[in-house]
């Protein structure tokens, strides 16, 4: 990683470590990094102030029995903003921007019933004016995105002997369905739990105690149930652009069908890619790569990305304007909430 007009090497390495260890104490990412406690603790706040991440708790409602979906909206000029907008606000639309310059919108949809999916993908956006059609895809497999799915761009900025010392796995990501076969159920206080950590991520056992109207111990345990049952991850969202992504794109692939595993796993692994999953339709892969520049996302695409055994196709759509990632809203190149 090399520096930014805002973003330090000591940064980047305290972005990594949370990654690895979101809920870690100043005092142990210090410890590892060699760093002061107190100097993590300054620069954490900053770069959560300046808005170049954000940790935060993610809800799974795959662990409930909810599918998830990409939906692409083709729209009419000058109505695309509003659109986005108003698809920012909703609640179960955890990803919108607005891509082919300007002239679509792409969004995740992650509806915690049948009937809050069905109201806006079935009655409320096809009824829209403003929206001449829409494509849904439904998530078969995710490859990469979320805690324990680690943004490869960061890797080897710590040393393998600083990132045992915060907890690493062996494996960067674990892939799973989508949709669990054996939906759990939540109780009032597992979403007063949620609740908290959507706003906070790393708010204190005593803090989330008094959210969820529990002990600290009590917490503490059902934290790491819900997290160890996939209901909950701990999220690190970081504003690629402002650690120098600036060219932001959608990939939409179509693979042979016996490749698509192959194809997935390989592109979590790829530095530039944040996030990948199998999904049905016509393109039976997407993914969202973060470059440097165009030149830099055209010989990745051409070089790593076209030379993949099984690709048949490739549609790269550039991102024009994030709205909305992972739940939290973006200004710019900053996030903002």
């Amino acid at each position: 990683m090399t520096e930014s007009a805002t973003v330090q090497d000591d940064d980047v390495r305290i972005i990594r470590a949370l990654q690895i260890a979101p809920r870690a104490s100043f005092a142990s990412i210090a410890a590892a990094l060699g760093l002061t406690e107190s100097a993590v603790n300054r620069r954490y706040r900053r770069l959560r102030a300046d808005g170049i991440i954000r940790v935060v708790g993610v809800a799974n409602p795959g662990a409930l029995g909810q599918s998830r979906w990409i939906v692409r909206l083709r729209c009419r000029p000058g109505s695309v903003a509003a659109i986005a907008d108003a698809l920012a606000k909703r609640d179960d639309v955890i990803w919108v921007a607005l891509v082919a310059a300007g002239s679509e919108v792409t969004c995740a949809v992650r509806s915690w019933t049948n009937e809050q999916r069905d109201d806006l993908l079935g009655r409320k956006l096809p009824r829209t004016a403003a929206v001449l059609d829409i494509n849904a895809s439904a998530m078969l497999r995710q490859f990469v995105g979320g805690r324990g799915h680690y943004w490869a761009a960061l890797q080897g900025t710590l040393t393998p002997h600083q990132e045992a010392a915060l907890g690493a796995e062996g494996h960067p990501f674990t892939e799973g369905p989508v949709v669990s076969r054996e939906p759990l159920e939540l109780t009032l206080t597992d979403e007063k739990l949620l609740d908290a950590l959507a706003r906070d991520g790393r708010a204190s056992l005593v803090d989330l105690a008094a959210a969820a109207d529990l002990t600290p111990g009590r917490v503490s345990r059902r934290l790491q149930t819900l997290v160890g049952q996939g209901l909950l991850h701990i999220d690190v969202e970081i504003a690629a652009a402002a650690l120098g992504y600036r060219a932001r794109a959608n990939l939409w692939l179509r693979v042979h069908p016996s490749a698509v595993k192959d194809v997935g796993r390989t592109l979590a692994r790829e530095p530039e890619i944040g996030f990948a999953t199998a999904v049905s339709g016509p393109w039976n892969l997407h993914a969202v790569a973060h470059c440097r520049d165009f030149d830099e996302l055209f010989e990745f695409t051409t070089d790593r990305v076209g030379s993949l055994a099984g690709l048949q196709s490739m549609e790269i759509s550039p991102l024009h304007q994030q709205i909305k990632q992972a739940g939290t809203l973006v200004s710019g190149d900053r996030l903002v909430s």
